[in-house]
């Protein structure tokens, strides 16, 4: 993570850690010690009552983030850097799972506003993996496919886990294998055998993203996965698909006829 502070005064707290908020570059300058100005003050007022009368979907992304940014940044109008960060990124998704480093070299964004992002990410990954731990895949799948969305659609390089399900077809392991580059991740099928053997899986999930957007298979992605699944299948252990993540749809290998 790159070492810049965050901007605010010192005796305010950032959105999840205790620890005092550094110094930073912020732009626009950080606002004087004492009463906010009436205007930013009633701004946020207006749109913390909107979030709770209407819920995030009463909000555009460029209100939602505001509402993340206020914590973190006490003494700021934060507007300006709301919009800096969608126009940089993209969406709110996007802004809450880039990487630290990229976020670093957005001015005005510190070390406490990246660790209050990295923690968001973390908390709704977590949500998300809860609704899919020790259940039935077949029974909680748009679940499941929300999750794989949540933890891989908008990652900037390839990132490819496995999912490992006992005999009942309940998920008992989600494990990131490897991580590589924009369009290629290293995998090693002898690996993921023995992962499964290891953990007594009956049958996997393979699933990656593409951080192209686009979830359609190249050869390479059909290769690995027959790889795979000839490592898999002597052991007795099925492999019952594969999951390409784009940025809005994903892919499956069995729907597609391709296992």
């Amino acid at each position: 993570m790159a070492a810049h502070g965050a901007a605010g005064d010192t005796g305010t707290l950032p959105l999840f850690s205790n620890e005092a908020l550094a110094q930073d570059s912020p732009s626009p300058p950080p606002l004087k010690a004492g009463r906010l100005p009436s205007y930013i003050k009633d701004h946020r007022l207006r749109l913390r009552q909107r979030f709770r009368d209407g819920g995030a979907a009463a909000m555009p992304d460029y209100e939602l983030l505001e509402l993340v940014l206020f914590r973190s940044l006490p003494r700021q109008d934060v507007k300006p850097l709301a919009h800096q960060l969608l126009k940089q990124f993209g969406d709110f998704a996007r802004v809450v799972s880039a990487r630290p480093e990229r976020l670093a070299q957005v001015k005005g964004v510190g070390e406490a506003l990246i660790t209050d992002l990295k923690v968001l990410e973390a908390a709704a990954q977590r949500m998300a993996r809860a609704r899919i731990m020790q259940r039935q895949v077949i029974s909680s799948w748009d679940a499941l496919l929300d999750y794989c969305h949540t933890a891989m659609a908008h990652r900037s390089t390839e990132h490819f886990r496995v999912l490992f399900l006992d005999r009942k077809n309940c998920l008992i392991a989600d494990e990131e294998q490897a991580r590589g580059t924009v369009d290629h991740v290293p995998v090693y099928p002898r690996e993921v055998a023995k992962r499964a053997l290891d953990l007594n899986a009956s049958a996997l999930i393979l699933v990656h993203n593409h951080p192209s957007g686009d979830p359609s298979p190249s050869a390479s992605d059909i290769d690995m996965t027959n790889r795979i699944n000839q490592a898999l299948t002597p052991l007795g252990v099925i492999l019952h698909d594969h999951l390409i993540i784009g940025s809005d749809a994903e892919l499956s290998f069995r729907s597609e006829g391709l296992l």
